[in-house]
């Protein structure tokens, strides 16, 4: 039996949304193959069960009958900081544990909205026209009017689920929507208005294959698909996408290329945006949620496999290099 632990919670806006990612693993990971524990992290501590202090040292738990447990692998389900952003995968690599998620550097990559899409582009890869903003600089809202024009969107450089995100129309309500998306990260991304269906592709590695998930069209009540959309009902998802089978393939065929140049691993989910029938990324999601309401369960069933197969999966691969 395999001591597994999983990782949930953390110090961003998902932490609620993360605990519900990670109790779809723990209800889902076969019993008979693996010990499985939530290990709940906020602002420095980490708790088995809501009980035991994990000791950092070397990531293990002592139980109040005085028994020690290691863990042999982690799954992370924490969305955003320190889980998303190679934070926590460089304590791990540290350690020797292996884990479920894309490296350090990739992860510390992809968070970062600006810079996964610069290196994108530079592989041939569409996205949207972008301006980058920092912290506590003044800003020329002429400039990004001039630059990238409206409707825009306004969204935090590193963070996920849409916190702080916002669609704005108007030059008197950009610097409303750059402050709240300076509340969830420290520098903030101006993109040009994407107008097209949204689509998402899942995908995942079993070790000597690349899967893509069927295609998700997202269809949102709200002006775009916002953190009220996604966990709130206020959308509908479509899976598999009713769209053309070759505008289909081409989403996949792109998922699969992005995972093979970025050298990604476990479990990833890429939001498009199709212009003129072709697959503009809008971001990469290197933790995907879990949760009932989530896209990478219904393309799993979509795809023929039940949750049990599929984590029992991602495990072994990252197990067995």
């Amino acid at each position: 039996m395999l001591n597994v632990a999983i990782l949930c919670g953390g110090d961003s806006s998902e932490y609620e949304i993360s605990l519900k990612s990670a109790q779809t693993v723990l209800d889902n990971l076969p019993k008979e193959k693996y010990n499985a524990f939530l290990v709940v992290c906020k602002t420095g501590s980490w708790k088995v069960n809501e009980q035991f202090e994990i000791d950092k040292t070397d990531f293990s738990f002592t139980d109040d009958t005085g028994k020690k447990t290691k863990f042999d692998f982690a799954y992370i389900t924490i969305h955003g900081t320190p889980g998303e952003d190679g934070k926590m995968q460089g304590y791990l690599d540290m350690l020797n544990i292996p884990y479920n998620t894309p490296s350090q550097w990739a992860s510390t990559v992809t968070f970062n909205k600006w810079t996964t899409t610069t290196l994108l582009k530079s592989i041939g890869i569409k996205a949207a026209k972008s301006i980058l903003l920092h912290k506590n600089q003044s800003f020329d809202y002429q400039h990004i009017e001039k630059e990238i024009g409206f409707p825009c969107f306004v969204k935090p450089n590193a963070a996920g689920s849409s916190f702080g995100v916002s669609k704005v129309n108007s030059l008197q309500d950009l610097p409303d929507a750059i402050s709240k998306a300076f509340a969830e990260s420290n520098e903030v991304l101006v993109e040009s208005f994407m107008k097209g269906r949204e689509v998402t592709c899942g995908c995942f590695s079993d070790g000597k294959k690349i899967h893509t998930l069927p295609v998700t069209e997202i269809i949102s009540d709200n002006d775009f698909f916002d953190y009220d959309a996604k966990y709130h009902g206020k959308s509908k998802e479509v899976t598999p996408a009713d769209i053309p089978q070759d505008i289909f393939s081409s989403v996949q065929e792109t998922t699969k290329f992005i995972y093979q140049a970025l050298n990604l691993k476990g479990v990833i989910r890429i939001d498009y945006i199709l212009q003129n029938n072709e697959p503009w990324v809008i971001e990469i999601n290197t933790t995907p949620g879990l949760s009932a309401q989530s896209i990478i369960p219904q393309q799993v069933k979509a795809y023929g496999m039940n949750l049990s197969d599929f984590f029992d999966s991602i495990i072994n691969v990252n197990l067995n290099p």
